[in-house]
């Protein structure tokens, strides 16, 4: 649905961004993840038709960006950071201007606007003043704008930034349902937002993909292997010794700070839960906690940044 081809972007002198590239498929949902000033916004914009490319093309449903922008365009619903809201006009008249800027026929802009109204939660305020409204409705109303010519790809960036907690739920929620009617690219530097909605990150630094795959997937990589973790009640001596004698285990050791607890690296492919688990309990040690030790995402930024940076993590 989105393919990007050695995308890249100078201003002035300045490389944004640098031989990108990366593709979507229909119906999927990706977190285009990265720190502020990363490229992300730029990225976005340029699939969306609002910058040129200073090379490279970019395709959306089969259309190219820059020689066929209207065809492409037809495909995008996007939300800026900053909503273009007019804050004297209802969200209903809002909406249905934004349907008629959209193309969105006549006969079926009430059907549209109704629909947005109700997906997007804003059925209690569609006659309230948008300029009256919380930032949580304003971002909801964003959304409904980006959706409202029922386009097949939707760009959201930074959509939940300034929204208190609760209010972030609820849009990650909406995002959520809203990924198996279109495909979502939902550009972030907040990292649970990725982790909570999206089933594969691309992550960018200094203009740069540095890492894509599922976050299970960047996990793996990054620790060539995995990882477990054991609690056991009466833990002999010698245990980290006798662990490591297990087949598949690479490496154990003592969890600093804690007398019975231990982490046990396994070669990668392999599942030898099962057989760390019998290996205690055979041997009458008390096995009281048994999991795979799973990397969070922030820890696999920080990893995959200061890696392409140069720093030992």
């Amino acid at each position: 649905m989105i393919e990007v081809y050695n995308l890249t972007k100078y201003y002035g002198t300045l490389k944004a961004l640098d031989d990108v590239s990366f593709s979507v498929k229909k119906g999927e949902i990706i977190g285009f993840l990265g720190p502020n000033g990363a490229g992300k916004t730029t990225a976005m914009r340029i699939i969306c038709g609002y910058l040129s490319p200073t090379e490279g093309t970019v395709k959306v449903g089969g259309y190219d960006v820059v020689d066929n922008p209207n065809e492409a365009r037809q495909f995008i619903g996007y939300m800026p950071e900053t909503v273009p809201l007019y804050n004297e006009m209802t969200v209903s008249s809002y909406l249905h201007y934004m349907a008629a800027i959209r193309r969105v026929p006549k006969r079926k802009r009430k059907e549209r606007v109704d629909y947005v109204v109700e997906r997007c939660g804003l059925t209690e305020v569609v006659d309230e003043i948008i300029g009256k409204l919380s930032k949580g409705y304003r971002q909801r109303v964003g959304i409904a704008q980006a959706l409202v010519h029922d386009p097949p790809v939707l760009i959201l960036d930074e959509p939940t930034i300034g929204l208190d907690p609760i209010q972030v739920v609820e849009v990650r929620q909406l995002i959520r349902e809203l990924s198996g009617d279109h495909t979502i690219v939902l550009s972030t530097h907040i990292l649970p937002e990725v982790s909570m909605t999206c089933k594969r990150v691309l992550i960018i630094h200094r203009g740069r993909i540095v890492a894509e795959d599922t976050p299970d997937g960047l996990e793996r990589k990054l620790r060539k292997g995995e990882r477990l973790l054991v609690r056991i009640h009466r833990p002999p001596s010698n245990i980290v010794s006798l662990l490591e004698r297990l087949p598949n285990v690479v490496k154990a050791e003592r969890i600093r700070g804690e007398e019975n607890f231990f982490a046990v690296d396994v070669a990668p492919g392999q599942d030898i839960r099962a057989t760390v688990a019998e290996y205690i309990v055979n041997n009458g040690w008390g096995l009281l906690e048994l999991r795979r030790d799973e990397m969070t995402l922030e820890e696999i930024f920080l990893n995959i940044i200061t890696r392409e940076e140069g720093v030992k993590a």
